[in-house]
């Protein structure tokens, strides 16, 4: 079969054949680890007057871990919406192991909701309709949204557009797309560069280690906050081509040039064999394995905010 998008390095998802073997025969032979589906997690009520006003220009940005790859990015004046996966559950029956940390009622108006890629913990419809703002996503990502009557931008790697005084870049990850039976490969999946005059976020979305994050690290010096997944890696024979473990998130905030890492893509759901609270004991390990500073790692209760100060302003 003839895929319209792939990686970087020519790859592409795993064949039928292999998700087989993990799913099915794997799990039938007892040979994948066992684990709760629900662990404890720190969540914090958020400030609503506060998220209710974004930082004005030059004030920097306020970062919002709404859980899982979920979102909330405010600079410039603007409020965006990350990958917002906000109800109760995703297709599949996998139900929220921590409530979000805003709920869609509660968040502030939203000027652009960006979308990583199509799959279901990343894309959620109803979501997006609810918030119901002007859409940023993949090239072939129109088709998702033909009856919601939201504006759809669409952008190829290293393409950009702006909202307002804020620069949205979508760049290369190493990992695939699918959202039906019949739709492998048809739209593009990336991550996100968010720019102000002071301030640089980076979602990575979702993505497996690659050389593409010293690309993207070159293409935009000096990273104010790389955020970055941590869980949803095991088994590693399995998951390695798509999600990152929290090993080589590090590398991959080394080969980013970040000054800030923060982690996201564990705790919410069960999507993989790990134990959900088992992400960030692997990344506080590694992290003082390689004795970094501990300053700028930074594992967010959902609900909880960072507001990254404003740096030198940006040129280019």
């Amino acid at each position: 079969m003839a895929l319209r998008f792939k990686n970087l390095d020519g790859s592409g998802p795993h064949p039928m054949s292999t998700v087989f073997q993990w799913a099915v025969a794997d799990k039938v032979a007892g040979r994948r680890r066992k684990s709760a589906a629900t662990c404890a997690m720190r969540r914090v009520e958020p400030d609503l007057a506060v998220l209710a006003v974004p930082p004005a220009p030059g004030e920097g940005a306020r970062l919002t871990w709404l859980g899982h790859a979920s979102w909330l990015v405010q600079l410039e004046g603007v409020s965006l919406l990350i990958d917002p996966v906000l109800r109760d559950s995703i297709p599949g029956f996998i139900r929220r192991n921590v409530p979000p940390g805003v709920p869609t009622g509660q968040l502030p108006p939203i000027q652009a909701t960006l979308v990583s890629h199509n799959h279901y913990d990343h894309l959620d419809l109803p979501t997006v309709r609810q918030v119901g703002a002007p859409v940023i996503g993949g090239l072939g990502l129109t088709r998702y949204f033909q009856r919601t009557g939201l504006s759809v931008t669409e952008l190829d790697w290293w393409g950009s557009t702006r909202v307002g005084a804020v620069t949205v870049h979508f760049v290369p990850a190493q990992h695939w797309s699918r959202r039906g039976l019949a739709d492998v490969n048809e739209t593009l999946w990336g991550g996100f560069v968010v720019e102000g005059t002071h301030t640089r976020v980076y979602h990575s979305g979702d993505t497996a280690y690659f050389e593409g994050f010293r690309e993207i690290g070159r293409r935009f010096p000096g990273i104010d906050a790389a955020l970055l997944p941590i869980g949803a890696y095991d088994p590693e024979w399995f998951m390695e081509k798509q999600h990152m473990n929290p090993e080589q998130a590090v590398q991959a905030y080394e080969d980013l040039g970040a000054r800030r890492f923060l982690a996201m893509h564990w705790g919410t759901f069960k999507l993989t064999d790990e134990p959900l609270d088992e992400p960030p004991q692997r990344l506080d390990a590694e992290w003082k394995r390689r004795a970094l500073p501990v300053e700028p790692l930074h594992v967010l209760a959902v609900g909880e905010s960072l507001t990254v100060a404003p740096g030198a302003p940006r040129q280019g």
